[in-house]
């Protein structure tokens, strides 16, 4: 299996939904798409084994890999959709006591980091949010001192929700149940790209917003298109008062929430079931 197929313990979420042992997940036949992707499910330059089955979360990159050329796609929905079903209490308040803003920086990876104007950022942030913020970095920004004190400065409360993991080293199991509990207390999600925890948040519940600087990070890949192609396909999903039931809709799409499938139906997908 991948070792992709375990960022965010993604594998262990479907491990647990289909009734199995979430602590040693089994092997994923293929590759597990990660993150919300623009392209065909996985970043321009990714190898593949021959003949490996592509699981994508929305029927979207199964169109884009087929456009070039490539086959084995199966769309299964995004495991953030099968966690909040394992979880539908999980750090769910009363509407009415949800505030404030989760808010989401652009972040880099092990390979690459991000620069960008953090200052003017956090001026817009606290033009735009009436209410308390909390601000989300990725751990390969809030262990950089540099970046995580301009907002320990602004008086945001600043959190991170742990490690994706590498080559099966390091992954943080509870890294998106620690993301969903923080959603739903939160009346807005808000990031400066377009982005998974965008989405997540929507999906849990919370009024979207896209703004400020997009940042720019090291070798990032031009074959995406960028930041201005991402604003072109998705214009609705740009803004500081984005309307929520377009937005839902969006989501539901991109997130692939009708291509879910019952668990016996992903044991057989994934080849999970017992042999005799």
């Amino acid at each position: 299996m991948h070792h992709h197929n375990h960022y965010y313990a993604q594998a262990h979420i479907l491990a647990r939904y289909c009734g199995l042992d979430d602590d040693f997940p089994p092997r994923i036949r293929g590759y597990l798409q990660h993150g919300w992707n623009v392209g065909c499910g996985w970043n321009p330059v990714h190898e593949f084994f021959d003949g490996a089955w592509r699981f994508v979360w929305s029927d979207a990159p199964r169109r884009r890999g087929h456009a070039l050329g490539r086959r084995n796609y199966h769309v299964v929905g995004a495991p953030w959709l099968y966690l909040m079903n394992l979880e539908p209490e999980l750090g769910a308040v009363p509407e009415q006591e949800r505030e404030g803003t989760l808010w989401f920086l652009f972040h880099g990876w092990e390979g690459g980091k991000i620069s960008g104007n953090h200052a003017r950022l956090i001026d817009e942030i606290r033009e735009t949010e009436s209410g308390p913020v909390t601000f989300s970095l990725y751990y390969t920004e809030y262990e950089r001192p540099e970046v995580r004190r301009y907002y320990d400065k602004a008086g945001f409360d600043v959190v991170s929700f742990g490690r994706r993991g590498w080559n099966y080293d390091g992954t943080d199991r509870r890294f998106l149940y620690k993301q969903l509990a923080a959603l739903r207390k939160h009346k807005r999600v808000a990031a400066n790209r377009l982005s998974s925890a965008v989405f997540y948040g929507v999906a849990a519940g919370c009024q979207p917003a896209v703004y400020g600087d997009p940042m720019e990070m090291a070798g990032e890949n031009p074959l995406f298109g960028g930041t201005a192609r991402i604003a072109r396909l998705w214009p609705e999903m740009h803004g500081k008062d984005i309307d929520v039931a377009v937005a839902r809709d969006i989501t539901n799409e991109e997130l692939g929430r009708a291509w879910m499938m019952p668990p016996a139906e992903m044991r057989m997908l994934f080849d999970w079931n017992e042999r005799d």
